[in-house]
């Protein structure tokens, strides 16, 4: 049976209730009422003729109930059979048995009326109440249909396409698209991009790119449309795969909670120590930076950490895209299995850099921070100063220019306004120093003094050949 058939015996028993005759009790009250306040309109008409008194009028008071109220220029023509009710500063204001009369009625009537209403609310309420159920099975049903409409409306004026979803952990989207920055910005501006995760060869993506390309809108933009598919709904993509997900786990953002003396850094370990303890293998996780709310050697080896133990052969190794401008992430890919490298290309137009907002193979190595930070409309001084202690810096020349800018200000008799920070022999620092060669344990135990000239030559020619073997 139809959840919405429930709905006749519903309005059967309404139309015979008991409140129904309330209702047509409560009709004739209101209409003795609106007759009782047109009969005081019209007597004032009739008064102000029997009189020739055109300024007579009848009102009505809270404390002193209705009257008829006469200038003092019109008192001498106030017949006698008005009563004096109240003296007013210009005025005197009358009362006559008729008028008295239509009073009571009329107070009557609104007494009545507001009793009637109040016994009609009642009764009308214990009729719903006898019927809870069948009208809360009504709202379930009209709220799902609601739902579901609201989504085919979606689904249709935006061309989205039905997921197909199955049990394994493959998740594929081709051109799949952001449905709010989408319909922001316009579909014809918006890039699409596509998405590979399968749990195994590819379980965990390290996205990197600059500011502003879209590594956020990309991990969101996978959570809903991951979402979107499991509650029933097409999806923006031109085609897509959903393998079932029981949690989307999800870090991203930057706030705090300092009521509860919660640290920016704070919240984003203890959202990040939820993940970990609480993802599962058919889980999907969305990390937007991880570790950047301390110092770079913290915050690269909590980074560092959390991917590993996402990605540990024995661990439930969820479904996951970490988005981060820790570069050194991206050689976990050649010691981690399941782990892969994703960037966000950009392309440099003399001192431009142009967005492309296309997710690509392969890992990146600037962010491009300086540049955002001039759009954002940092002082070109501070700009300028940027760029060159970048560049410093990415020359490795850091303790050089320090002292360059010690000496200067020393020259100059004063303190040096900006200091670079500390040194750094890459464009960004590195947790890990070049591994040893193999052959200096076999140096460091060589006595030189028992080694002939001929040894020594072939031992030279040997680690000779080993470096050039690695590079």
């Amino acid at each position: 049976m139809p959840p919405w058939s429930i709905l006749r015996p519903l309005r059967s028993r309404m139309a015979d209730c008991s409140a129904i005759a309330g209702i047509r009790s409560w009709r004739k009250c209101a209409l003795s009422l609106r007759d009782a306040k047109g009969w005081i309109a019209r007597l004032q008409e009739e008064e102000r003729q029997r009189t020739g008194i055109p300024g007579l009028k009848v009102g009505f008071n809270r404390v002193f109930g209705y009257f008829i109220e006469v200038s003092q220029s019109q008192l001498p023509k106030v017949p006698e059979r008005y009563q004096r009710k109240q003296t007013l500063a210009g005025a005197e204001r009358f009362l006559t048995p008729e008028l008295k009369e239509f009073e009571e009625k009329v107070l009557r009537a609104e007494e009545t009326q507001i009793r009637r209403e109040r016994l009609l609310f009642d009764q009308l309420c214990d009729e719903v109440r006898a019927e809870t159920g069948a009208l809360q099975a009504i709202a379930r049903v009209l709220a799902e249909l609601d739902f579901l409409q609201s989504l085919a409306e979606v689904a249709a004026r935006h061309a989205w396409i039905r997921p197909e979803l199955h049990d394994d952990l493959r998740l594929e989207i081709r051109d799949g698209r952001h449905p709010v920055v989408e319909t922001a910005v316009g579909r014809d501006r918006f890039v699409p991009n596509d998405l590979e995760l399968d749990g195994e060869a590819q379980q965990l993506v390290v996205l990197t790119g600059p500011n502003m390309a879209g590594k956020s809108t990309y991990l969101r933009q996978v959570g809903l449309l991951v979402l979107l598919a499991q509650i029933g709904s097409f999806v923006p993509a031109a085609e897509a795969k959903i393998g079932l997900v029981d949690r989307i786990f999800t870090r991203v953002g930057a706030q705090d909670a300092l009521a509860r003396g919660q640290s920016t850094f704070l919240v984003e370990m203890i959202e990040t120590s939820r993940i970990l303890h609480h993802a599962g293998r058919r889980s999907l996780v969305l990390l937007d930076e991880v570790g950047r709310g301390t110092s770079t050697y913290d915050g690269l080896a909590i980074a560092w950490a959390v991917t590993e133990a996402l990605a540990r052969p024995d661990g439930p190794r969820p479904r996951t895209i970490f988005a981060t401008h820790f570069h050194e992430l991206t050689r976990l890919a050649e010691t981690s299995r399941g782990v892969i490298n994703r960037n966000v290309q950009v392309k440099e137009w003399g001192d431009r850099v142009i967005f492309l907002h296309k997710i690509v193979d392969g890992g990146a190595d600037r962010s491009y921070g300086i540049h955002v930070a001039s759009l954002a409309g940092v002082p070109e001084a501070v700009v300028k100063r940027a760029q060159e202690v970048l560049t410093q810096l990415e020359r490795g020349a850091a303790r050089d220019l320090g002292a360059e800018d010690h000496a200067t200000s020393a020259a100059r008799g004063g303190a040096s306004p900006t200091e670079p920070p500390p040194p750094a022999g890459a464009r960004q620092l590195s947790l890990f120093a070049p591994p040893e060669p193999r052959f200096l344990d076999e140096l460091r135990r060589i006595d030189p003094n028992a080694v002939s000239p001929l040894e020594a030559l072939s031992l030279l020619h040997r680690w000779r050949a080993e470096l050039d073997r690695e590079g």
